[in-house]
């Protein structure tokens, strides 16, 4: 039977330290990239902000209200920018508003938003933590 040192010989194939110091820096380097790709998920969901525009109503030619709800992380303040715009989507008024940090999880808000113009539609556009 012939064994790997053997084969080896024959062949003049040899393992080097130099080739197993390699192999453990791409294990090092891989498993640092993959710890930092984990960070960074883990980071960008601990501050996530969830909305979601539950209806509005024109009330005026002046004034649209705006019902949405939000899920964000307890304990934070936030902000949101609120947006009415025409039939052809342009922006006819907007509004920022913040909320003071709460240990509630989810929210409702009822907002109004003042116009320069009759909107036919109001919505969030945007929320973030202060």
């Amino acid at each position: 039977m012939t064994t790997q040192e053997q084969l080896d010989q024959r062949y003049g194939r040899r393992r080097t330290a130099s080739s197993r110091w390699a192999i453990g820096g791409a294990v090092a380097v891989g498993a640092v990239l993959a710890g930092l790709l984990g960070w960074t998920v883990v980071a960008g969901s601990i501050d996530a902000i969830d909305v979601r525009s539950t209806g509005f109503v024109v009330e005026d030619d002046g004034r649209v209200t705006i019902d949405f709800q939000l899920t964000a992380p307890p304990g934070r303040s936030i902000a949101c920018a609120l947006e009415a715009q025409d039939e052809e989507h342009g922006v006819v008024g907007w509004r920022i508003v913040e909320y003071g940090a709460t240990e509630q999880h989810a929210r409702a808000f009822r907002e109004s938003v003042r116009t320069v113009s009759e909107a036919t539609t109001g919505f969030v556009n945007d929320c973030w933590v202060t």
